[in-house]
């Protein structure tokens, strides 16, 4: 993978022990910016705005294709990822990751040039 920077993205974060009262995730969690990111430690609610968070900092860092590893399972994540994807103005195309690379537990973006 290739480290080109880190940008806070939307995600669990870990802290100290919480009330009832208090929301469980409060801080954003730093995520470096490579060319791939394992969506396995975000719940299905964030999975939408971790990946658009992370194709803007990926495609303003100069990364042209990002592999999302979204797991094979039942296909939510897939499909969640995918909607994402598709509306995404830094994407040209996406694609299942071939088998060495995840297979259909993984999606391969191709990123537009920033402008």
């Amino acid at each position: 993978m290739t480290s080109t920077g880190s940008r806070e993205i939307e995600g669990p974060s870990r802290g100290a022990a919480l009330t009832d009262d208090e929301p469980p995730f409060t801080q954003p969690v730093v995520v470096p910016i490579e060319d791939a990111l394992d969506l396995h430690p975000f719940r299905p609610d964030e999975i939408p705005s971790v990946v658009a968070s992370y194709l803007e900092a990926a495609s303003a860092a100069g990364l042209r294709e990002v592999r999302l590893i979204h797991g094979r399972g039942r296909g939510v994540q897939r499909e969640a990822v995918r909607r994402v994807l598709a509306s995404s103005t830094h994407v040209v195309r996406f694609a299942d990751a071939p088998p060495e690379r995840g297979g259909w537990g993984a999606t391969i973006a191709w990123l537009r040039k920033p402008a």
